[in-house]
């Protein structure tokens, strides 16, 4: 089977933050699918045997792409678009594999090459349009709604990520079978084609771009900081923790500059040598951080999407404290994650309790890695992806 993916990303970019499509295409390609990768120009190549990265022109000089909806964006897809057709003209693929919003060209360039389709469906694309702030214009997300329900009608096979898009697909399609739930919940080490840049001298804490106490019990957020990431909220909850448990200790990573000094201004002069607020950092760091940690989190505030860093938490042996919000309870529940309400004295309450429960012996922690291993492991989604592929072989057929 040869296959064309559309990714419209800035494909393992981000100081080396793997995206999903890479364990979908890395999956498929071990499967004996020939894969043409079509993604945006900025970002670093990855090594997948059976896999060709084509990209379009890269034009750093208007900036790195943003996470959501963007005027950038729109200006790369129209480059993606023409790339693509050319593509197909060239090639003949038995399936497209289009990622986000590439469905929607994907999609109605379809009865003209008579491939099979798949959309891998990250999130309601109407609904980004709001909750990133891009526009509220009723026409537009009504486009964007109809283009959506078009993509999903066309489509022979439709990926979601959590049960919040899967329970939404199913209101739209005639045939359950053509729709696949298969989280993004593998997350091993990404093979890059050029090694990455050299990390400073010194192993562990030495090599972290900040310093933390060494007999502090950390606290560690790694991951964007958008406002539904509820960065805000676990800062205020953080005060109240400092005040009860002296050696307790914050650090965030993720973001932009920008946004970074947005929230070391809310965390203000109280919290002053009791918490680190950083960009990101690279994939090393960052799950170094977690090893290190006491607890982590995942603060979120609203949305409906399960946040992707939430399987590895599950799998990393270390105690998580979430928002009791359907983000999380699609996934999580009491027995597996300290689940507490989206106020500061209810989170902070959560960090305390799980620093005084501990990481060995703990309950919740062992209960976490019970559930990934039968849920969520690297056999489990290989299984989910090959009855995809089989539903795509039988279309065909």
């Amino acid at each position: 089977m040869k296959a064309l993916v559309v990714a419209p990303q800035p494909f393992f970019n981000y100081r080396g933050t793997p995206f999903s499509v890479y364990y979908r295409t890395l999956v498929m390609a071990e499967k004996e699918v020939s894969i043409d990768f079509l993604t945006y120009g900025q970002g670093m190549d990855v090594d997948i045997p059976g896999v060709r990265i084509l990209r379009i022109p890269a034009f750093r000089f208007l900036g790195p792409v943003p996470i959501g909806p963007s005027m950038l964006k729109l200006f790369l897809d129209v480059f993606l678009v023409m790339r693509m057709c050319w593509l197909l003209v060239r090639n003949r693929y038995d399936v497209v594999h289009a990622h986000e919003e590439a469905v929607f060209f994907c999609a109605l360039l379809k009865p003209l090459f008579r491939y099979k389709l798949i959309y891998d469906m990250h999130s309601c694309l109407p609904q980004q349009l709001t909750n990133f702030n891009f526009t509220t214009s009723k026409t537009i997300i009504r486009l964007f709604t109809w283009l959506e329900d078009m993509a999903i009608r066309r489509s022979e096979a439709i990926i979601t990520i959590c049960p919040d898009l899967e329970e939404y697909v199913l209101k739209q399609v005639d045939d359950p079978g053509k729709h696949f739930l298969i989280e993004n919940s593998i997350f091993e080490p990404v093979r890059l084609r050029e090694p990455p840049a050299p990390r400073p001298s010194g192993e562990g804490r030495n090599a972290w771009p900040f310093e933390t106490p060494e007999d502090a019990l950390l606290v560690v957020y790694a991951g964007t900081l958008e406002p539904y990431q509820g960065v805000d909220l676990l800062i205020e909850a953080f005060r109240r923790v400092r005040e009860r448990e002296p050696k307790a200790f914050l650090v965030i990573v993720g973001g932009t500059a920008e946004q970074v000094e947005k929230y070391r201004a809310l965390a203000g002069p109280s919290l002053e040598g009791a918490c680190v607020i950083h960009e990101r950092v690279d994939q090393a760091t960052a799950k170094e951080l977690i090893a290190a940690a006491a607890v982590q989190m995942s603060p979120r505030s609203s949305g409906t999407n399960t946040p992707l860093k939430v399987y590895e938490q599950l799998a990393s042996g270390i105690p998580l404290v979430a928002t009791d919000i359907y983000s999380h309870t699609q996934v999580l529940n009491h027995e597996v994650a300290y689940l507490v309400k989206p106020e500061p004295e209810a989170m902070a309450h959560g960090i305390l309790q799980a620093l005084d429960d501990g990481r060995t012996g703990n309950p919740k922690v062992e209960a976490a890695r019970d559930m990934y291993a039968k849920k969520y492991a690297r056999p489990v989604y290989e299984e989910k992806m090959e009855r995809l592929l089989e539903c795509i072989r039988s279309c065909a057929g």
